[in-house]
């Protein structure tokens, strides 16, 4: 089977024409909706690459990326809020301990709706959020800088640093309770409406059968480093909307340096020693980025004045491309990004 025939990329496909990109404008300024995450947790999307056992697909990559494609393209904010659900189903499927079987099956099945806050471990040695162990579990203090999916998610998975180097990662109820708070949601130059907060912790205590995953921090950088290094799917799903709104004339030469630069991100990917090539892997993550410039100003150059209106899908995704210039950046991201564009 191809990954185009895949069931649940032809879900995907039908998810986003029917629902996604007729509402994405409304959403854009209103806010992600419950019916849109309704409606991703009944197309089976949530469990893509789920254990089969628990009721997930076990999908290859492949078809993962595909449907993120897809879905960033047709509502960025919708794809950005069911995202962060795919950590924690892959961080549970890796795991050991007991909360392996209490939640990974309603995850894999798309019962609940996950979010994540572990992007500060990436400070590292700073420690915006500290976790120390208690005669009753275990205690987190800190902030949380950015949570992605407030209001919406059923539980979040929430990292920190204890006292001797080590990463732990735990499960919460995805909502205010003694020792956790939320901001207000944040006003964003785009996806506002993926409903991002920061979190307050004081002394939010969490049982250690919570706990998902433990180990140093030495061991957990190099595989959270090799998933920054590679180009993001929705950078080519944004692009590829993008390219749709152009004539065919203006759209061919940009569509084909498209579909190139995706084929080597992604044979990169696919690389068996996912920290080999990190130079070309950061190259070509930059690349795709010009390509989604490239793609996004064109759609508004095309668009005109129109394009200045809040309604305008191209005005949206050009939005959508400057968010993800910087979504999930680290130092050596960003340093590669800034020297490619130095050199043109």
């Amino acid at each position: 089977m191809t990954t185009t025939a895949h069931p649940l990329v032809t879900r995907a496909r039908r998810l986003a024409a029917e629902l996604l990109v007729p509402e994405a404008e409304r959403v854009d300024q209103e806010g992600v909706p419950a019916s849109h995450i309704a409606a991703v947790k009944r197309s089976g999307l949530l469990g893509v690459g789920a254990p089969v056992a628990y009721g997930g697909s076990g999908a290859p990559p492949a078809v993962l990326r595909e449907t993120a494609e897809i879905l960033a393209g047709a509502c960025c904010s919708t794809w950005f809020v069911q995202t962060q659900h795919h950590s924690p189903v892959q961080t549970l499927a890796q795991s050991e301990l007991p909360v392996r079987e209490r939640l990974l099956g309603p995850l894999a099945r798309g019962e609940l709706l996950a979010g994540v806050a572990y992007a500060h471990l990436r400070s590292y040695p700073r420690t915006p959020v500290r976790v120390r162990r208690e005669a009753d579990g275990l205690r987190f203090d800190g902030t949380v800088p950015w949570y992605t999916g407030w209001g919406l998610n059923d539980v979040l998975l929430l990292a920190g640093v204890t006292e001797a180097g080590e990463v732990l990662f735990a499960f919460a109820e995805a909502r205010e309770q003694p020792g956790l708070r939320a901001s207000e949601p944040m006003r964003l130059a785009a996806l506002t409406a993926a409903r991002t907060v920061s979190l307050e912790l004081s002394g939010l205590r969490l049982p250690e059968d919570a706990v998902a995953l433990r180990m140093p921090y030495a061991r957990w950088a190099p595989g959270d480093r090799a998933r920054t290094l590679n180009a993001n799917p929705a950078v080519f799903g944004v692009a590829r909307a993008a390219l749709d709104l152009l004539d065919e004339e203006p759209a061919a030469p940009l569509r084909a340096r498209l579909d190139d630069v995706r084929r080597r991100a992604y044979a990169l990917a696919d690389h068996p020693v996912p920290l080999e090539r990190a130079e070309e892997r950061l190259a070509v993550r930059a690349e795709a980025y010009e390509v989604l410039r490239r793609a996004t100003t064109a759609a508004v150059v095309a668009g005109g004045g129109r394009s200045m209106a809040l309604s305008s899908r191209a005005q949206r995704l050009a939005r959508e491309a400057l968010f993800l210039l910087v979504q999930g950046q680290t130092t050596e991201t960003r340093t590669a990004h800034l020297r490619a564009l130095a050199a043109g």
